[in-house]
């Protein structure tokens, strides 16, 4: 094989068309191709030497906590905080409701409520390293931490140290509140706050992600099966994504080292490198096994695969990085770890396609197709389907492609009302703390939202400080947007003073919106603002929502001009044409409108809450749209690349345009629908999980894969080509020997 493979590959050109060429003058992709395939061991070996060595290097590095700072004046507080005392938050606050389960009791006659409050008192009390700050309604000025209707009550408490590690500190103090529930059965005792919250999540994430992590790859194996009938041919894709995967998490470590690299950045690049380690496979094996089925020898029918479908799978990948390098633009901190991991895994699986791939199919040879299912056999042949479609499309371009952008553009449309933010509690609701949240803010519907300013500069002790939280006191007893208690805390041994301001309102929303604005342009300025040398800034929970709000507001149009600029930039050097780039990014744009205007539809309007077991809170989570459009707009322009090429490839070949059309999306929408139909698996086992995050995005995602596939691909590609004609694929005069065009 080796020897045939040595004579073939380099004195004859067997693209499919006849033509003749020196090997000097192959594009770099067959280049690669038939060095891979000639020199196969070394290429596999070399490929699994590299992904072993990539892994042992990320082990012995580990990963190192970078933090994360939000953008505006919250991250400014942050890394005030964190250059001051290593930590970029405040101390972890906790509050334990005790709640009489009945209408008739109350907290100035029922003796047992205090005498509960007050056990909870001890318990916290013998629990330095777990509790500290703790306030009751025993203390000096505990009625504010007393309901209005007399049921319910609070005591409150800070978890030392470490705010990273409070979900581990406050576990005693948990304990300890449940040891006291025990002994009231007639109350309701339970605790509630920043570290419980942030442990559940974690525990209901880290589930979430194993279950997910559990299916995917099953999932993804059966329908690879089912595509190619053969247990071989469906394990080469899952092995090269695997690969990739394991290499670019291993990558993380090593970029951990000086940016941040969140605890879900793995999941994010385990779910697109197995969606494109997958994609590229599948497309480089079907074209393989269709040149075999035609009567090429092994070696013909890699050279073939090698310059078509893996020229198709560069300019796609390089697509796909483009759009994901996006998230570099967003001025957030949180999505550089993300960015850089999701790039990885794409240049790796890319990489894997042109080297390992080729040299994997020459060394197994017709064997690709070994351990074959009988009743799941499956030829590779044009889909007699699409092209039955098709055609009726072409006919009528104008009624089928207007009718298809109609329904879309109807779909779409209420993504005009999005609105972005945050839950007020951003954690499933099934939990038993978020039940505990959610009683807490019903007992206390004006309870504490704090927002935390973060106070520096010289004689922070002195009297004109003093003096100005006196003053800051003063409106906060006045009521308004600010309200009492206002609690000052020295940290870092004196060098800044961090100053709890609870706003009106419940965090989140238009009323703790305005009061955190007007704390900072108004409040603060003519308070702290007065005293010479003093700096401050605004954090919290409300100030980091609405500053990353904020943000995506001012960098999503961004975002969203350059990538779409560099991919037309980038298609219209692959293909020489204008007109092609123009309708590849509107037919991309299309279908992810479509996909906000279904999650604005099921999400923000509340539909399928039961089905899918959320509560809506009225809007999408920021980060999820810009996410969405880097990921959706980069996979749907892998598609639409690799069917371009396929129709481009049968016009060289002197077909007209309209059977061109036809033809090519008839040889290319089976591949291609099955690729799109193992990512709406994948991605629907998010719609599954308990985290509203997660399960916006799997449906979305999901959604929109579909979509693309068939509604778009199927139906808007070929009527927007048949429209155009010729004059789809007019030549530009720049750049005028386009090297990504003709060198790959």
């Amino acid at each position: 094989m080796r020897q045939s493979l040595s004579r073939v590959w380099p004195e004859t050109d067997h693209d499919g068309r006849g033509h003749r060429r020196g090997t000097a003058r192959r594009p770099v992709v067959e280049r690669v191709a038939g060095w891979s395939a000639r020199h196969r061991k070394t290429a596999v070996f070399g490929w699994l030497l590299l992904v072993a060595v990539i892994f042992m290097a990320g082990q012995a590095l580990g990963t190192k906590s970078v933090p994360s700072y939000d953008p505006g004046q919250s991250g400014q507080a942050q890394r005030t905080l964190h250059q001051l005392t290593g930590n970029s938050s405040g101390p972890a606050a906790e509050s334990v409701l005790i709640q009489a389960k009945t209408a008739g009791q109350g907290w100035a006659s029922d003796a047992q409520l205090r005498q509960a409050a007050g056990q909870v008192v001890a318990a916290l009390a013998a629990l330095p390293n777990s509790a500290t700050d703790i306030r009751s309604p025993l203390g000096s000025g505990g009625q504010a931490l007393v309901s209005a209707d007399g049921r319910s009550a609070l005591v409150t408490f800070q978890v030392p140290g470490n705010p990273d590690h409070a979900a581990q500190a406050v576990q005693p103090a948990q304990r300890a509140v449940a040891a006291i529930q025990a002994r009231h059965p007639d109350l309701v005792i339970a605790e509630a706050g920043d570290a419980s919250v942030a442990g559940a999540v974690s525990h209901a994430l880290g589930s979430d992600f194993h279950q997910a992590e559990a299916t995917s790859v099953p999932v993804t194996l059966i329908l690879l099966l089912v595509v190619f009938g053969s247990l071989v041919a469906a394990g080469i894709p899952v092995l090269l994504a695997v690969s990739a995967v394991i290499a670019a998490i291993s990558l993380l470590s090593v970029v951990s080292q000086w940016l941040p690299v969140g605890s879900s950045t793995s999941e994010v690049v385990l779910v697109i490198g197995m969606a494109v380690g997958v994609d590229y496979s599948l497309f480089y094996l079907r074209r393989e096994r269709e040149e075999r089925a035609k009567g090429s020898t092994v070696a013909q029918a890699l050279q073939i695969a090698a310059g078509t479908s893996g020229r198709a799978i560069v300019v796609s990948g390089l697509t796909v990085m483009i759009a994901l390098s996006g998230l570099f633009l967003t001025g957030l901190s949180v999505f550089d770890g993300v960015a850089f991991g999701s790039i990885a895994v794409v240049g790796i699986a890319v990489a894997g396609s042109l080297t390992v791939l080729p040299a994997l199919l020459s060394w197994l040879g017709p064997r690709a197709d070994g351990g074959r299912i009988p009743f799941l056999r499956r030829a590779a042949r044009p889909s007699t389907l699409w092209a039955m479609v098709v055609r009726r499309v072409v006919r009528h371009p104008m009624a089928w492609g207007g009718a298809a952008a109609i329904a879309l553009t109807a779909l779409a449309a209420p993504a005009l009302g999005m609105r972005i933010g945050y839950p007020a509690i951003d954690a499933p609701s099934g939990l038993a703390v978020v039940r505990t949240m959610n009683s807490i803010q019903q007992a206390f519907p004006e309870g504490p939202s704090p927002a935390e300013v973060v106070v520096t500069g010289p004689d922070l002790s002195g009297p004109a400080v003093r003096q100005a939280l006196a003053a800051l006191q003063g409106r906060a007893a006045a009521g308004g947007t600010i309200r009492e208690p206002v609690t000052t805390a020295a940290v870092a041994g004196g060098r800044a003073l961090l100053v709890s301001v609870p706003l009106a309102g419940r965090g989140t929303g238009t009323v703790s919106d305005d009061a955190l604005v007007r704390l900072r342009t108004q409040i603060l300025p003519s308070t702290l603002g007065k005293v010479a040398g003093v700096r401050y800034a605004v954090t919290g929970n409300t100030a980091s929502d609405y500053d990353f709000t904020q943000q995506m507001h001012a960098r999503v149009p961004v975002v969203f001009a350059v990538v779409a600029v560099m991919a037309f930039v980038l298609l219209m050097i692959a293909f020489r044409s204008l007109t092609i780039p123009v309708v590849s990014i509107c037919l991309n744009l299309l279908s992810v409108g479509a996909a906000y205007g279904l999650i604005t539809l099921i999400f923000q309007d509340g539909r399928l809450q039961g089905p899918l077991g959320y509560t809506s809170f009225g809007g999408i989570i920021a980060w999820e749209p810009l996410f969405m459009f880097v990921f959706l707009f980069g996979i749907s322009m892998d598609y639409h690349v690799f069917l371009l090429s396929r129709i481009r490839e049968l016009r060289s070949d002197g077909s007209p345009a309209r059977d061109a059309v036809i033809d090519g999306i008839a040889g290319s929408a089976g591949v291609v629908t099955s690729a799109a139909f193992i990512m709406v698996a994948v991605f629907s086992v998010f719609a599954t999980l308990s985290l509203l995050d997660l399960k916006i995005l799997g449906v979305g995602m999901a959604a929109a894969v579909l979509i693309d596939a068939t509604v778009v691909r199927g139906i808007l590609l070929p009527a927007a080509l048949a429209l155009l004609g010729e004059r789809a694929w007019y030549a530009t005069r720049w750049p005028r020997r386009p090297r990504l065009g003709k060198e790959l």
